[in-house]
């Protein structure tokens, strides 16, 4: 299962409310962060929808006020920017949403992002985040591995460019699992190991488990289950998050093969 954030991360401001609020995010603390965020403004506005939506994909709950933040991002939202950050916020929670069996949300999916791209100017920031979402929807909702490669591609490499380091590590992470897919296990290994190296740089402890677990799958024992074993300590120190991982980390039953 293939699972995203949105970019950013914090580590460059000088500003120390998005100090706190990066450190809260990266421990799985979305709802604290989001209320340390100011009440007026669209900027606000669109970071708090993003971190309820974010909650989303890693919790599987709070759908409710995910979707309040997104309508009041909506509604403040003014410029062509803003629209389509809120549009690319949008197509994420529908494609949560569908992707973790709430409810099919794929068709919504689409045409936000649609709208977000028709919006956002191709070389911005902005841009970098919705061809990574589109390659997600390509992957996971459409089971096209050619346009998925293709959106990581354009999003990877614009995310080099904006020197945006979480989104990098997520676009290494999903160009190796493609990767792996096809049989390139030392492309995969690589891949998988820098996304891992760039979220331990930044402190992100929510995303570090995922990482370790898919480097695990490209490793021989007794390293796969070194990683294991720390992927499931910080699931554990993090309180069973990200929900979907328990599967993933779940001892297997005596006497069942694990080839």
């Amino acid at each position: 299962m293939a699972h995203t954030a949105m970019s950013g991360d914090g580590t460059t401001d000088d500003d120390p409310v998005q100090t706190a609020v990066w450190r809260l995010r990266s421990r799985a603390c979305w709802a604290d962060a989001a209320a340390l965020l100011p009440a007026d403004g669209a900027a606000p506005a669109l970071q708090r929808a993003a971190l309820l939506v974010e909650r989303c994909l890693y919790t599987e709950r709070g759908w409710a006020e995910a979707e309040d933040a997104l309508r009041t991002a909506e509604a403040l939202a003014h410029t062509d920017d803003e629209r389509g950050a809120a549009a690319c916020e949008r197509g994420q929670l529908a494609y949560t949403a569908t992707l973790h069996g709430v409810r099919d949300r794929a068709d919504e999916a689409r045409a936000a992002l649609g709208r977000a791209a028709a919006l956002l100017p191709p070389g911005s920031r902005g841009r970098a985040l919705l061809d990574f979402r589109r390659g997600l929807v390509a992957e996971n909702l459409t089971r096209s591995p050619q346009a998925a490669r293709a959106a990581y591609r354009r999003a990877h490499a614009a995310a080099g460019a904006h020197a945006d380091a979480l989104l990098l590590s997520f676009t290494w992470r999903h160009l190796a699992g493609l990767a792996l897919r096809d049989g390139e296990l030392a492309e995969a290994r690589h891949g998988f190991a820098e996304s891992l190296r760039i979220r331990e740089e930044l402190g992100y402890l929510v995303g570090t488990a995922p990482a370790l677990v898919s480097l695990a799958d490209t490793e021989e024992e007794p390293e796969a289950s070194r990683l294991r074993e720390e992927a499931r300590r910080l699931f554990r120190l993090l309180g069973g998050v990200p929900t979907w991982l328990a599967r993933q980390l779940a001892p297997p039953a005596p006497g069942v093969a694990t080839a």
